[in-house]
């Protein structure tokens, strides 16, 4: 995000730097199998058929006065097809490839079988009545500035809603016939996401923040359609009411999504290196060697544990985690080896379902590793390692391939860290082997990674928090060749079968409650006077899974099975 106090503004003429280049990944996007709509480059979403636009004509750009190389750049859909609509432009920081979309609409055929009432609603696209100037520095006189960029909202018809914002590098309207308006049931609500642009023009006191959106109802259910659009406002304060939507995908096939053949020759083509760090001493193993090398079920009011079968189907299933059972690993020698893992049968665990609306597929994978280990905890330039905060029995981590279903290709890896995440875009992934990108491990806990390095769960400023390490090893899983497809609920009954153990919905280690403040207070008083306040507030806002040993739930108990990442 870019904040200033004033613009500089560019004219075309004198436009520096240059626009950043398209992105496009290591090796070529392959032929993929044969399927209904995956990768046709167009998606129906019942009444409207999309296209997605990654070629634009640039209109516009800002720069910092503080620093003339940063900038925000807008541009307008390029090379839309016959029949196809815009419905709004696009804009991005400079500082990253070019590695964005919009949709571009048309109407779809009206099926011959159609009922009458199909035929007689309104048309799915309309044009806009009109536009409303939102803002330019120069409050439409061009004479102040030069060429300067003008924002417009496109005025819809009753019955119909706007999609996104219009730029323009002269004060004069776009044409009406420019951007399509879509009819009110076919849309959706959107929400605000990163804000891009926060500045003031100090001559004139305006405020304008600029936004990228997205859908507001997300996840597996969210019908919700990102349509690439940005929002702007000249209120800084907090607006409700957006005056844009997203599109709403009302096709109940969900044509656009990959089938059986097509997920797995995505999980060939994309399926990361899993490194894990080269001290890491609790690896990973498959969920079926955990169970034939001891683990056990052990249910509430009983103190002995029964043997749970390799595939799991003497797990109680489905249900909710209501602390009637749990898994734990045998009191004898047996407990030590499960401890520390199988490399040699670790395996990720694959769900694949429909993302924004369907235009996307995340294929989530999961690790699982039987132990958790202890936390360090970073105190300036002191490690402290924990010998109990952070450990517990049964340990399931993901990371998530969002992949677009208009082209097949790696659009973004979501990294997994313990109560969070974030997204990573394509272009700041690290690859080896053609499109495979890497995912680092972190020593002990598990977390995610794009990139080696020391990761801090606390305050980076004060250098205050739960380390987390992460390296380049000779430990790693392939997950373009290990892995197990355990569900894609959208293909189907009975196309992909679901191993018992996925629906064991308690939890995978038991609970442990101790007095986790002792060790928390001896790293406390180690500190000087001036350090302890400030540590202690930190301390204080780590995840609660710290203070006590508590097994995880399953993949399916996860808020992110059904729901969006976390982001």
């Amino acid at each position: 995000m870019f904040g200033c106090k004033c613009f500089y503004w560019k004219k075309l003429t004198d436009l520096f730097p240059p626009e950043p280049e398209p992105f496009s990944l290591p090796d070529p996007i392959p032929q993929w199998p044969p399927g209904e709509g995956f990768a046709s480059g167009k998606v129906s979403l019942g009444e409207i058929e999309v296209f997605k636009i990654n070629r634009f004509e640039f209109i516009w750009t800002c720069s910092l006065p503080e620093d003339k190389k940063k900038c925000v750049a807008f541009y307008k859909p390029a090379g839309i097809p016959d029949g196809f609509h815009s419905i709004g432009h696009y804009c991005q920081s400079n500082d990253k490839p070019l590695h964005g979309f919009v949709l571009v609409v048309r109407e779809a055929d009206t099926p011959e079988t159609a009922d009458v009432l199909e035929r007689v609603k309104s048309p799915a696209l309309s044009k806009p009545l009109d536009y409303t100037l939102v803002w330019s520095p120069d409050e439409g006189n061009e004479e102040i500035y030069g060429a300067c960029g003008y924002f417009w909202l496109p005025q819809p018809p009753e019955g119909y809603k706007a999609m996104g914002f219009l730029v323009t590098n002269k004060p004069d309207k776009p044409g009406l016939d420019e951007v399509r308006c879509v009819r009110a049931d076919l849309t959706d609500r959107c929400e605000t996401y990163t804000l891009i642009l926060n500045a003031i023009t100090t001559s004139l006191n305006l405020p304008f923040q600029v936004w990228t959106t997205r859908p507001h109802h997300r996840g597996m259910m969210g019908k919700g359609v990102s349509v690439g659009t940005f929002f702007c406002s000249n209120d800084l304060g907090i607006v409700k009411d957006l005056h844009i939507r997203c599109l709403k995908n009302l096709n109940p096939k969900l044509s656009g999504m990959p089938n059986l053949d097509q997920i797995h020759s995505l999980i060939n083509h994309y399926g990361p290196i899993v490194f894990f760090h080269p001290e890491e001493v609790y690896l990973p193993s498959s969920v079926s060697w955990f169970f034939k090398s001891g683990a056990l079920l052990y249910k509430s009011g009983t103190s002995v544990g029964e043997a749970i079968d390799g595939s799991g189907s003497n797990l109680p299933s489905g249900g909710t985690n209501d602390g009637q059972f749990w898994i734990d690993l045998p009191n004898d020698d047996r407990r030590e080896i499960i401890t520390h893992g199988n490399l040699e049968s670790a395996k990720l665990y694959v769900h694949v379902k429909p993302a924004l609306g369907g235009i996307f597929s995340d294929i989530a994978m999961w690790v699982f590793c039987p132990f958790n280990g202890p936390a360090t905890i970073k105190v300036g330039p002191l490690d402290i390692p924990l010998s109990k905060i952070g450990q517990h029995v049964g340990d399931w981590e993901h990371f998530t391939l969002r992949i677009c279903n208009f082209s097949g290709e790696l659009w973004s890896i979501y990294f997994s860290q313990h109560s969070g995440g974030k997204w990573v875009d394509a272009y700041d992934l690290e690859y080896m082997e053609g499109n495979r990108a890497i995912v680092y491990s972190s020593k002990s806990g598990h977390a995610s990674y794009p990139h080696p390095g020391t990761y801090l769960q606390g305050s980076d400023k004060l250098g205050v928090g739960i380390r987390n390490d992460a390296a380049c090893s000779n430990l790693s899983v392939d997950s373009s060749v290990h892995y197990e497809l355990v569900s894609a609920e959208y293909l189907g009954d009975g196309v992909v079968t679901e191993p018992c153990w996925l629906n064991f919905m308690r939890e995978w280690g038991p609970t442990i409650v101790y007095n986790s403040r002792t060790e928390l207070d001896k790293v406390i008083s180690l500190l000087p006077v001036m350090f302890k306040y400030s540590v202690e507030n930190i301390f204080s806002k780590f995840p609660v899974e710290l203070y006590g040993e508590e097994g995880p739930t399953g993949p399916k108990e996860k808020n992110n099975w059904v729901g969006d990442e976390r982001s």
